[in-house]
């Protein structure tokens, strides 16, 4: 079993530990990860990942802001698909064993299945869902919505709700297929994953390749657009050295436009009230 060392000792998780919401907090992790806090106290990840990426490959820009060994109380972990940097073993198996249920694609629950036994979590604790399934964990309602991640398998999001607010977390996915959840769910902050196009080396063969895993600022706008979101929160624009990109660019390519109404750069670390 691998260990996570955090670079900011315990802060974070006593952070979350100690809010008390009212209505629903999310706190970004960097990559696409965020904690989600609501006003009866219950606590999900989407998304959490603290690895290092595989240097000289991917290389890890942005801190490493909690051991999920330091977590008390965590009831899911939701994950968009199944990419490392989404399904990933130390950074989520230590919340499975404080006892969170864990919600993914068949694809991403076959990956965890292959680590669940080493870190003594209960298959029960696993559940796959598809596109149109609701679910309520604590005093949040959950709707799964199909993804449109090209480079994935197998990809979903997740509109969070609890009583007026709502966040939408759409993974790693481009335009296209968003426009009935826009017209169907009124959606407080969306987070959309943005980044540059760069060359990074090939999985494979590890020769230098020209490389587009994210949004652009066009295509980033154009899915607020499609989710009718009030507020854009960018991620994954600090991820991965040689892909990372300027968040504040999105604000310009908004100007124009009904939706987004507002884009709302955040950092690692930082907290948003929905």
């Amino acid at each position: 079993m691998t260990s996570i060392h955090s670079d900011w000792g315990e802060w974070l998780p006593r952070a979350v530990e100690r809010a008390d919401p009212d209505g629903l907090a999310v706190w970004y992790l960097g990559f696409n990860g965020f904690v989600c806090k609501s006003a009866g106290g219950t606590t999900v990840f989407v998304d959490p990942y603290l690895g290092t990426g595989d240097p000289p490959r991917t290389i890890r820009m942005v801190p490493i802001p909690f051991d999920p060994a330091d977590v008390r109380s965590v009831d899911a972990v939701f994950a968009t698909h199944e990419h490392t940097d989404h399904v990933h073993a130390p950074s989520q198996a230590p919340l499975l064993a404080a006892g969170a249920d864990w919600y993914g694609p068949e694809t991403s629950r076959e990956l965890v299945e292959e680590w669940a036994a080493d870190w003594a979590i209960d298959g029960d604790q696993l559940e796959t869902v598809t596109p149109g399934d609701t679910l309520r964990v604590g005093d949040i309602n959950v709707t799964v919505i199909k993804g449109h991640d090209p480079d994935a398998v197998e990809a979903v999001g997740y509109v969070l709700e609890t009583g007026s607010r709502s966040f939408a977390h759409v993974g790693d996915s481009r335009p296209g297929a968003f426009e009935t959840v826009g017209e169907t769910h009124d959606i407080d902050v969306g987070a959309v994953a943005v980044g540059s196009a760069g060359v990074i080396p090939d999985k494979d063969t590890r020769r230098p390749t020209e490389t587009t895993w994210y949004n652009d600022e066009n295509q980033a706008i154009a899915l607020a657009q499609a989710l009718k979101l009030d507020r854009l929160v960018p991620t994954h624009w600090d991820a991965w050295k040689g892909l990372t990109a300027d968040p504040a660019a999105l604000c310009d390519h908004a100007r124009s436009f009904e939706y987004p109404r507002r884009v709302e750069v955040v950092e690692i670390g930082d907290r948003l009230n929905v």
